[in-house]
């Protein structure tokens, strides 16, 4: 039940960061790229597809790809166990 619990709070979060970066692609307040790019990191966790799609796009530069690699550990590492 509290994994469960887990998830949907993980989901949530993510999907409020996705929100938040549509919404700061349009107001000039917000910083648009910066919270997809974090609320689709968080959604990575759960969804191979976007987990997939994201190392495809970071594969063409290596230092990307590390940087991505280095921040999943880092969230799964802060959320824990998904």
């Amino acid at each position: 039940m509290r994994k469960q619990a887990k998830k949907i709070l993980v989901l949530g979060v993510g999907i409020i960061f996705i929100i938040l970066g549509l919404l700061g692609l349009v107001l000039p307040l917000l910083q648009g790229i910066l919270f997809l790019i974090i609320g689709f990191m968080i959604l990575s966790l759960y969804f191979p597809v976007i987990r997939h799609h994201i190392q495809k796009q970071t594969q063409k530069s290596s230092h990307t790809l590390s940087l991505f690699d280095k921040a999943e550990k880092w969230i799964a590492k802060f959320i824990g166990e998904v």
